[in-house]
């Protein structure tokens, strides 16, 4: 008999494993194990394939991420996190996927199509006004960013100034090596950090995503009022 607790609203530990409730049952995303529970399928979330997983893994002490959030995510790729954000936030929250890539994006909408509570949005997360409008006036509850750009927390900045609800929170995986591949990565954080304080947040938690991400840092914020 499978072993199975609620550890976040939406997100469990099945076997020992992290799972999210499968929203769209049976189809897998990434080739990822499914199982079902007294009638309700769940898909196991692979700590080396997704940041957020691997940060609730070592300790991220709360995720903002629940049933019925709305939520910004930067840099969705093919969707494999964000199809477990889809899985949180259920029938009654959505995931706005912004991606630039054109061959992730085509992945991207395949899983979407499966989806309605995910919606694609093909744009540069550096140009925040150029997709207002697929958010349609909506303020996010949540900010999640995963971009590998030198500006990341500018980047996080801007769209949270356009996008976030006041007293919204924030979570930023920070690429050191996209920052600077010849500073130490410590060194790197400490000056991300800065900047996103300095843009109006609150640090909550940070935690460094090794081993699942090497030279990796997830940050969760606050915007402050």
């Amino acid at each position: 008999m499978s072993s199975l607790h609620e550890i976040f609203p939406g997100i469990f530990r099945l076997d020992g494993k992290l799972a999210t409730k499968n929203f769209a049952p049976g189809t897998r995303v990434y080739g990822e194990k499914l199982e079902r529970v007294k009638n309700v399928e769940y898909r196991q979330w692979d700590l080396y394939r997704s940041k957020l997983a691997g940060a609730i893994a070592k300790g991220l002490s709360e995720v903002h991420i629940a049933p019925g959030s709305l939520v910004l995510y930067l840099g969705a790729s093919t969707g494999t996190t964000p199809s477990h954000v889809s899985d949180i936030v259920g029938e009654e929250g959505a995931v706005f996927a912004v991606e630039f890539a054109q061959r992730s994006m085509r992945d991207l909408l395949n899983v979407c199509q499966k989806r309605p509570n995910m919606l694609p949005v093909f744009g540069d997360a550096r140009l925040p006004v150029h997709y207002a409008e697929h958010l349609q006036g909506n303020k996010v509850d949540v900010l999640y960013q995963d971009v590998a750009q030198p500006d990341q927390a500018e980047i996080l900045v801007r769209n949270a100034n356009m996008f976030l609800k006041k007293d919204g929170h924030a979570m930023l995986c920070i690429k050191s090596q996209s920052i600077d591949v010849t500073q130490d990565p410590a060194v790197t954080y400490k000056q991300t950090i800065k900047k996103l304080e300095d843009g109006g947040f609150e640090t909550l938690q940070t935690i460094l995503l090794d081993p699942y991400d090497k030279d990796h840092m997830f940050w969760s914020g606050r915007k402050k009022d």
